[in-house]
């Protein structure tokens, strides 16, 4: 196991491939109340063959945390949190996997994914998730790579839907609701990768569906978390606002795409700590 080791503000970096955006630079534009000190946090593990320990501040906070599992959403109070992530049984004693202290940005709503690079190396990345309104009759569907294999496009009804889409990538549309099959094949291909998978994309909801995993050892799959009440409402002055959202910024976030991350984001906070 390879061992990581940094301390490192959660400011979403440059990398190869990845768009740079800070989380944090937005949380002073949001209103000030009790909610706007949180953050809405899940986290998915797509790492295959490694259970692990997650640690926080040097208390458990998942343990046995078995790939292919992702958590509900937690509410966390904004703050920096030490983190250190072991193979199971292995902590606190042990050499951690990954140990990283971050900072949890107010207001945030995302996704952090514990999975395999393209080349099959083991990776954190965050994602934002897109909490904006819907049009009536419309769903959201993003796919996420993050397994460890080559571009690939993803088709919804046997016709593509994205195509060439590589990890740690995301692709986002808006579809009318309603059951769909969906697969993944190979990049120009009809090769199919994972899949189908029989979908049922409901009404104002958000679907996001990863593909994990490695291909080299045949276990690619594919893992679907969902958000709801995002239908449109009527605002003030007319516009369309979500129901569930008072984050208007979360929208543009998502359309930014995949964002690196230098730690795990999921923690107790980190007392008497700042950033």
């Amino acid at each position: 196991m390879i061992l990581m080791t940094s301390r490192t503000p959660l400011t979403l970096v440059a990398s190869a491939g990845v768009c740079v955006f800070a989380l944090a630079a937005a949380a002073p534009a949001m209103a000030s109340s009790a909610q706007d000190e949180k953050a809405m946090v899940s986290v998915f593990h797509g790492v295959p063959g490694l259970d692990v320990d997650v640690y926080a501040n040097g208390d458990e906070l998942l343990g046995d945390f078995k790939p292919g599992t992702l958590t509900e959403p937690q509410s966390l109070a904004a703050g920096t949190y030490d983190i250190q992530v072991f193979a199971a049984g292995e902590g606190p004693g042990g050499t951690p996997a990954v140990e990283k202290s971050i900072d949890v940005p107010a207001g945030a709503n995302a996704t952090i994914a514990a999975h395999l690079s393209a080349d099959g190396k083991p990776q954190l990345t965050a994602f934002v998730n897109d909490m904006s309104a819907l049009e009536a009759g419309k769903t959201r569907l993003t796919v996420r790579h993050v397994a460890a294999a080559p571009a690939v496009d993803v088709r919804a009804g046997g016709q593509p839907l994205f195509t060439g889409l590589e990890n740690p990538k995301q692709a986002t549309t808006e579809v009318d609701a309603g059951a769909v099959s969906a697969d993944v094949v190979l990049a120009g291909t009809d090769t199919v990768a994972v899949g189908p998978a029989d979908l049922d994309l409901k009404e104002g909801t958000g679907n996001v569906v990863y593909a994990w995993g490695s291909a080299q050892d045949k276990n690619l799959a594919l893992k679907v978390q969902s958000f709801s009440g995002m239908e449109s409402a009527s605002g003030a002055d007319g516009a369309a606002v979500p129901r569930n959202s008072s984050q208007p910024w979360l929208a543009s976030a998502a359309a930014a795409g995949v964002v690196a991350v230098p730690g795990l984001l999921v923690a107790r906070r980190a007392a008497g700590r700042r950033g």
